[in-house]
This record gives structure tokens, sequence and C-alpha cells, in this order.
């Protein structure tokens, strides 16, 4: 089990969650010196920067923006003095890709993985009533044992260069929101929670995780404040008849109060909004409730002009609104967890997330979106010396994710890579510790899946099979035959789709990718590649693909918006396969979608 509690900060009766937000001391460490010259202490210079955010695009020196190595923050946060004698944590949304954290120049903690919470404990160096510093030093550097993957070269000059094995921007720094907490001696650590949905009826099974000792109670509230039911102990099932259920588009929210009490009094108290639901595969169906549900949506990027990954709560609220505008139910959180506002905002809007560790890069290319669209061959990825380093990371992500995440109502699913080499005898013992640690670790057993690219196909890929779901990127049309070859890119489509036909897997498909490159201010008759004409070309003669076969029961299109990657031949300023663009504007494909969308049933195929 973690080591701290991934339950979202919230002010309670008990508990207080302060805010660091704002403008941070910063420092780039060019010459590689920080830690020798004791930056922990204090930074050196003036400069300033937004925290959360991406650190790339403020500034207008090529250098800084593809700057690789440690990356200095320092911030000043008075510790009330009312907090002594609790627990007291910074708690981190994410540093990416690593962090070590001081409080008044001493080492007070660190961690690996730049996509997920972690919290620091200062409960005994933090100076309380005073003015404490807080430094922060994040390195992103990309490795072969952490995920994202990717390496770190040395140019001519002496400066360190990212080279990605994944496809978009390395962006990093404190890119979500940091938290000073305060939580009681004996607190709420953990809760999880399962859910049977039965017709009239529904049973709430719970399990709260205490630290320290305490007597449990819980309440249970409606969307209105009412108390429809309440329950004692760290666990129990708790009853209703006739609940209101979380649907798809349509969700209900209950409010499950936890106290924890000693001799009557209450020492701590945490509430969490959940949504009765329960999701199954029953062969070819994705069931939410019982009741089988097609999947249409996005893949995504935490992506946007200036702030770059940085958590933007205005694009957040822009988003949602033009995925409800398309007619779209769901989206997969490509290729890392999200901010955990995200799923918030999902689980009120009713939306459907394959929520998906950072386990992408996980194919040794530098050009792994041309490599593994057209096919091309891999080395065996996880033959290396170093897999064992890698695996033990991604494990702890996968654990992460789920301890974060397990209680959204949102989350249908877990996608534990994106991508990955599949075709070598030493890929399935990597895989199958994956997939038992996400079934273990999650009391809801929720789906399981990775996303597969060309290379893995219906007769060279040796994993599909741990799979509960599969789920395909597939480019026909575009890295495989495109432009005047489009007619035989759809033929190539049917035979591999025939092909997994023939295997009779008796389980749902779902294209967690596919498109084509556009560039919104290109029309061109007759079509051309990059032309508005031409993706809608594509994504026509995928839509009729995917209504060939029955067992297709979700497309979710690459990409949501155009977003950022490293520069090269093939990408114009980034990826430009945005349904919208990357100031969320429609382009003409929008609208392809949205007739389309708007016409399939809920339950489509079914």
């Amino acid at each position: 089990m973690l080591d701290y509690s991934m339950l979202y900060p919230l002010n309670t009766p008990t508990r207080t969650a302060m805010k660091l937000d704002g403008m941070w001391k910063f420092q780039l460490d060019w010459d590689d010196v920080g830690k020798d010259e004791h930056w922990n202490d204090g930074i050196p210079g003036h400069d300033r920067i937004p925290v959360p955010a991406s650190f790339q695009d403020f500034y207008t020196e090529k250098n800084i923006r593809e700057f690789t190595g440690d990356i200095w923050y320092e911030t000043e946060v008075v510790v009330p003095g009312f907090m002594k004698g609790n627990d007291v944590f910074l708690r981190f949304g994410a540093a990416t890709h690593r962090a070590s954290v001081y409080l008044n120049g001493e080492f007070a903690g660190e961690h690996e993985g730049g996509f997920l919470p972690f919290c620091i404990d200062i409960t005994e160096k933090a100076r309380y009533g005073e003015t404490n510093k807080v430094v922060v030093c994040v390195n992103n550097e990309l490795t072969e044992t952490n995920i994202p993957c990717g390496r770190t070269i040395v140019l001519s000059d002496g400066r360190k260069m990212s080279k990605p094995y994944f496809d978009f921007y390395n962006y990093s720094g404190l890119q979500r929101s940091v938290y000073l907490l305060s939580v009681p001696k004996s607190s709420i650590f953990d809760v999880d929670t399962k859910y049977l949905v039965s017709e009239g009826s529904a049973d709430i099974e719970y399990h709260v995780t205490v630290k320290g000792k305490g007597d449990v109670t819980l309440a249970l509230s409606d969307e209105d404040g009412r108390t429809v039911a309440v329950s004692e102990g760290a666990e129990g099932v708790i009853h209703l008849d006739d609940p209101h259920l979380w649907q798809v588009r349509n969700a209900y929210l209950y409010t499950l109060k936890i106290e924890l009490s000693d001799s009557g009094k209450v020492i701590d108290s945490y509430s969490l909004e959940i949504g009765i639901r329960d999701v199954r595969i029953s062969g070819k169906d994705i069931l939410i409730n019982g009741k089988p549900v097609y999947l249409k949506g996005f893949g995504k990027h935490e992506d946007s002009d200036i702030v770059g990954r940085g958590f933007n709560i205005g694009v957040m609220k822009r988003d949602f609104e033009l995925m409800k505008w398309i007619g779209a139910n769901s989206f997969r959180t490509s290729h890392y967890p999200y901010d955990e506002e995200i799923y918030r905002m999902a689980d009120r809007e009713g939306f459907l997330i394959i929520d998906e560790v950072p386990g992408v890069g996980l194919f040794e290319s530098l050009v792994n979106f041309l490599d593994a669209g057209t096919g091309k061959g891999a080395k065996s990825f996880f033959s290396k010396p170093t897999t064992p380093i890698l695996l033990k990371a991604h494990l702890r992500a996968v654990e992460e994710m789920i301890a974060r995440d397990k209680n959204h109502p949102s989350v249908i699913a877990w996608s534990l890579l994106n991508e990955p080499e599949s075709t070598d005898e030493n890929s399935v013992p990597y895989f199958e510790k994956l997939f038992a640690a996400a079934h273990d670790l999650d009391i809801q057993h929720r789906p399981r899946t990775f996303a597969m690219e060309s290379n893995s196909s219906p007769t060279r890929c040796r994993c599909h099979h741990f799979s509960d779901f599969i789920c395909l990127n597939r480019y026909y049309g575009w890295y495989i035959l495109g432009g005047y070859e489009i007619v035989d890119a759809e033929k190539r489509f049917r035979a591999e789709m025939d092909e997994w036909k023939a295997l009779d897997l008796n389980k749902p498909f779902v294209f967690t990718e596919y498109g084509a490159d556009t560039l919104p201010s290109e029309h061109k008759l007759p079509s051309v590649m990059w032309s508005q004409e031409y993706q809608n070309e594509v994504l026509e003669l995928q839509h009729r693909v995917f209504d060939s076969y029955d067992f297709i029961r979700g497309e979710q299109v690459w990409n949501f918006a155009d977003f950022q990657t490293t520069e090269g031949l093939m990408r114009v300023n980034g990826n430009k396969k945005g349904i919208f663009t990357r100031q969320r504007q429609p382009k003409d494909v929008a609208f392809l979608l949205k007739k389309r969308w708007e016409s399939l049933p809920l339950d489509y195929k079914a």
C-alpha cells in the first residue's frame, strides 16, 4: 500500500487544504550545478513562473523551450500554528518526471513519475506560525527505466536533449496544483467502493482504511442533501431501494460522508461524491448497469496554448462543452492520467473514461507514430537488462493511478500500455504482471486493456489475450496507403478485421485511435492529404468498416484537438489530427462526426 493518501484534497471541519498555486521563483540549471551549490537553500535569480503550468512555452528562447535537465522552483508558505499537532504534507498534483523536495534547505522527500500526485510529509520539519521556504528540483530527462520512455542525448554544445519514444511534446515542470495539507493524526486514509446493481435496488460495498484509531460512521446523501442511508464500521454494505443510478451522459451523484470518532467526538471527516453504477464485459457487449453501451469519443491530451500540459480550468470547461456538442460520450486519457479535476467533471457530466497509465514509448523508435503505424517491426523491447527496473516503475504508476481514480464512476476501464512492442515472447511476463496487478488493486475489477498498434496484428501479437476488451489504433488511409491509394486502404483494413473475426475472441473491440492530419487552412478539390476534404474521406472510410463488424463497440477518434509534439519532418508544428484546432475551434470533420454520433443510439449494435 502507498505510504501516503491519494484522497482528493478537501477542506472539511477537520482538514485544511491550502492551495499554493501562483508565481513561484524559477531557475533552469544550465550547468548542472544546483545541487553542488546548494540551491536547496534558495535558488539564484529573480525570475518567476506560474504554477501550475509547463515551463516551455512562456519564453522566446529555443534553448529554454528545449531544456532538458534539472528545473528548480521556490516559494514561501506560512504553515499556520493551528496545524501543529496534525500531520502536515506538501501535496503535488504532478511533477514531471521526477522531483526532490526541500523544506527550509532540508531534504524532505522525492518521487518519480510525472502524472500522478504524491505527498511529502513535513510534520516534523515545518516551522509552525512562521514562513517556510519550499524548494523543488524537477528533472525532465527521459529514460528507458521510467514511463513514458525515451532517452536523453548530449549535443555538440554540451546541451542535453530529450528524445521521446512517443508522439507528444515532453512538457514538464509543476504542471498541476500544489497544496499544503493538514489532517488529524488519526485520519481517514483511503476509501474503496464497489456496487452491485439489480432491478430496483443497489448495494454499495465499502471499505475505509484508517490511520490510527477510531470508530467509523457513514452517511449517504442524495443530490438534494437528504440522508438516505447510514452505516457503522470500517467496512460493510449500504443497501438502497430505488436508487438513482449513474448513467451515461445522465449522471447522478450521491455524497458519502465518512466520520472518524473517538469516544463520541469527531476527529476526522471526509466526503466523497459517488455514482452508483456497475461495469461489465459480457461477450461482445460493454455493459453499464447491465445495458450495452457503444463508445463515441476521443483520444485526448492535456495540451493547450501557453501553459502546455499545465492544468487549465477554462480549457477543461470548453473541452467538455465541445464533447457534449458533438455527441460524444467517452474519452481515453491518452497517454497518462489527467488532472483530478477532469475526472470530477466527467463524474458530473456522465462521460465514460478509459484511464491510461503513462505506459507509452515501450516501442523503441524516435518516430514511433510512423514506425508503429506502418507495422514496422521493433526489436524486443522487454528483453533488455533494464526491464526489471522499468517494470517496477510501471507497476508503481498503475498502483498510484488506481489508488487515485478507483472511486470515480466515470472511470470504466484501465489502459495499461499504449502501442507497446507485443510481438516477442519477452513481452508476455511483463504484460502478465501488469494485468494481474490492475485486477488485484481494483475492488471493482474494472475491465483492463491496452492499445495496440499495427505491428500487434491478429497473427503476431502475443498479448492481446490479457485484455478484457480489444483496443486498436489504426491509420488506414493515412500512414497506411494514404492519398490515391485509399481504395486499397479500405480493402487492407477489412482484411485485417476479417482476421480478427476469424479468431472468434468474443470480446468487444474499441478503436482508440484512427484519423488523419489536416491543416484547418487547407481545402482542395479533388482532395489531397492534409486537406480538410481528405480528413473527411478517411473518417468516412473508417466508419464504413466499423459499421460492418458487430464486435466493434466503440470509436474514439484521434485526436480531440491538435497538440504539440517534438518538431520533425512529419509534424507541422505538432500533430494536426485534431477534430478541433488547438484553440478549440471545429474543423470541417467535426460536423461529420456530430451528424454520425448524434444518429447512433447508445446501444448501437446490441
